[in-house]
This record gives structure tokens, sequence and C-alpha cells, in this order.
């Protein structure tokens, strides 16, 4: 079906930045065919009553199953080791899994985004819940080296990655499925190894936290005296399919190797600040054409898993650490959860841009609430005023999940209760663990 949205300020995000007011994109199906065309007939028009109309936002770091987590520890120290780790051990299911996918999918896409890049357990579940919301995601099982929920050995996340590739590459057009070994430091050099192995065997992307931790920097340092990004191109690590996550304590000769080698960033400001770790070089990484993008982390980590609220973060925490209020503008900072998403991802030849040829991944941005008047500026707009409750509409592969900010492709209410009826066992547990800690 060939559809127009029109009476809208388009904003491409393409190579030119290229911004039509009152314009308009036409999609048959799931690829859009023209922009500014008001003459070719289509089966129906949309009027995007003079809101903002941008590419659907990605979201380069989650995870997911995590939802029932928010809330929950957030102001204990080590909270990682001393209740996450354990709880999830104890606590986490498939279902629930399952279920808190589905969850976030749903915020995420209530708050514009249209791809993710997850990292967690059962991820297998996790493909079935995006594929049941509509949703496109690159998803990734988690290794680590201790026994966990979804693993009753060290680095069983090795073998299930392996096979859940094999399942899932090519079988739906939304899933791209990838690797996930934890972190620097939740990893051998072995295993690490191993797990890039597997991800050049079936040709896809390798993930993991990367100088996020203070503790992580000490024991590289001692240990090899290396950076964690040195000891990762020691092993062969470092190259265009790694997506590093965090890179909060990255060097300048970290930068350079990551854009010597090819490598993606996720920067998750949200969870990052949060915790007080620390701001990422993102001006040095920018200055030197890293491919970078923006995360949320888990909602136990960022507690809201939109990029809306993200941008806000990323202007405020950079501008003030650089002390400088134009050091990023507007602009940049939305194309880093945009197109940017789509490049790190490497997903950009299909999305993140408003583009002919590529899939039809919109967001409608609403622009009559009493938050986004008066506009003189749309980049402005949505980095500095907007909210996730702006977003009106969303369309993922042409098909519209959201439609005047209530989702269309499940009812919210339904998965919330089933959600939180599957919590019962977990909440339990997760008060055993919070009177350990305090």
């Amino acid at each position: 079906m060939k559809t127009r949205i029109e009476n809208v300020t388009l904003l491409t995000m393409d190579a030119d930045f290229n911004v039509y007011e009152k314009g308009s994109v036409t999609f048959d199906g799931d690829t859009i065919t023209a922009i500014n065309d008001s003459t070719t007939a289509v089966d129906k028009v949309i009027d995007g009553k003079g809101g903002i109309l941008i590419p659907g936002m990605v979201n380069t770091h989650c995870h997911m199953g995590m939802v029932p987590f928010r809330g929950l520890g957030d102001d204990c120290p080590d909270r990682l080791r001393r209740f996450l780790f354990p709880l999830e051990s104890a606590a986490m299911t498939e279902k629930l899994v399952y279920l808190s996918s589905q969850y976030a999918a749903a915020e995420m896409m209530l708050g514009g985004v249209t791809q993710v890049f997850d990292m967690y357990f059962y991820e297998d579940a996790v493909a079935q819940a995006m594929v049941k919301m509509n949703m496109r995601g690159t998803l990734a099982e988690t290794i680590l080296d201790f026994a966990h929920c979804n693993s009753d050995k060290p680095y069983g996340g090795l073998e299930y990655s392996d096979w859940f590739i094999a399942k899932w590459k090519n079988a739906n057009p939304l899933i791209t499925p990838a690797i996930a070994p934890h972190a620097t430091n939740t990893n051998s050099a072995d295993a690490l190894k191993r797990a890039q192995a597997i991800a050049e065997k079936h040709d896809v992307l390798i993930s993991t936290h990367v100088s996020e931790m203070d503790y992580e920097m000490d024991y590289f340092r001692k240990e090899y005296n290396m950076t964690p990004v040195e000891f990762l191109d020691s092993i062969g690590l470092l190259t265009d399919r790694l997506l590093a996550v965090h890179c909060i304590h990255t060097t300048e000769n970290d930068v350079k190797l990551f854009k010597e080698k090819g490598v993606r960033v996720a920067h998750c400001v949200g969870s990052n600040t949060k915790a007080g770790k620390g701001v990422m070089p993102l001006r040095e990484m920018l200055a030197q054409d890293v491919t970078v993008s923006l995360g949320t982390d888990g909602a136990s980590s960022g507690n809201t898993i939109d990029l809306i609220t993200q941008l806000g973060m990323v202007t405020r925490a950079h501008k003030t650490a650089n002390h400088d209020r134009g050091a990023f503008t507007a602009r940049e900072i939305l194309a880093l959860a945009t197109i940017g998403g789509a490049k790190a991802l490497g997903t950009d030849s299909i999305t993140g841009s408003i583009e002919v040829g590529k899939k039809a991944d919109l967001v409608l941005i609403e622009t009559d609430s009493v938050n986004m008047f008066p506009m003189y500026d749309a980049y402005s707009a949505i980095v500095y005023s907007a909210n996730p409750s702006n977003v009106d509409s969303v369309w993922i592969n042409g098909v519209q999940t959201v439609k005047n900010k209530k989702l269309t492709v499940a009812d919210l209410k339904e998965i919330r209760d089933e959600l939180d009826k599957e919590m019962i066992t977990f909440r339990k547990l997760a008060a055993e663990q919070t009177d350990k800690i305090l």
C-alpha cells in the first residue's frame, strides 16, 4: 500500500542534512519511494499537522530483559556485583525476559526508537518478542565467566551464540543476530577470541563493555600495562565489527586506535552519569571521525530506555565537561541518535535517514503540546524541548506501530499486566537481595 505523510517539517538526516518545511514522504509497503512529491497517487494520506518527521531513532545499547530491575538499588555502590548479578542468577527466567522485552519494545517505540542493539540472556526469546512487536533489532547473547540464569557453566553463552546466530541470520528482516562478551574484565582473553571467531564465522557484529569501570582500568594497567582498548587490540578484537560500549575512560591513544581500526562506539551518557562513572570524550572521538551512537543501557542502569531523554543529557553533560556552550549543535546530537546509530549497527544502507530506497522507519513528533511552542528550529525543539510523550506516530518497516501516541501492534496494558504477574517471585527475591546489601 502506498502511503504519504505530509504537512511536516522533514528532517532527513541525509548526508546534506536536507530539511523540508511543509514536506512529505511517500512509502510503498516497507520502502520510501518519494520525498516532497504530492503528485503521485497514493492509497492513504496522513496529515502530519505541522509536526516534525525524523528517521526512527536507533538505541545501540540496551538490556531489554532488565525492565523488572528498574528502580532497584539505584544508589547502591558497586551495584553490578553486589546486587544485579546475584539477582539475575536467582530470579531471571526465559519467560520473564520475553515479557520484559515486549514491554521494553513498547516503551522504546512510544519514545521514537525503531531499532535497538540488545545484549542480555535468552536472546531467542528476545527475538520472538521483537518479531511479535514488529521492532527492528540486533540481538546478542551475553557471555560471562561464571554460570548464570541461562548457562550452568562459565562461558556457556559462546555455544548459545553460535546456535542463536545460525538460527536467526537471514530468518526475519527485522532481526539481526550478533554476539556479546559482557566486558573486558568478565571474559578471559581466550573467551574474547572465541567470541571473535564466532563473529567472523557468521559475519556479525561483536559488542562488549569497554573502559567503563575504575577497577577495570586499574586491573589492565597493573596486569598488562595497557588500557582495556589496547588490550583488545593486542588480541585482535579491535576491528570494524566491534561495537564498543561506554568507553568512558578512553585515552587519546585509545581514540586513535578506534579510528584506525574502524571501531564503532555506543555512548550511554544517562547510565554513565547516574553511576558517577565519568563522561566519555565525545568531542575527541567526533574530531577523529569515530562512528559514535547513543545507547540507553538497561532500565536498571538508566531507568528510561527512550533516546529523546538521552539527547538532552548528552548536550548538557558534554557542554559542561568541555565548558563550552557551543560544543555540540542540536543537529549533531540528533545525528548520533539516527544515522549515527544506523552506521554503528551497519544498517545505514537501509535505516538512519529518510531517503528514497531506504526502509520506512519513521517517527512523527507533534508540536501542539505546551512544551513545543514556539518552534524556531526543529533540531533544537527535539533535543532541548521534546520528551517521549511528544511522539505521535511511529512506523517500522512500513508498519505503523504507534498512532496518536498509542501502541497499535499490541495492548500495552495486557503486556504490563502479564509482566506484573510474572514478577511475583522476582519481587520476593529482590526484597531478600535488598535486605542483604542494606
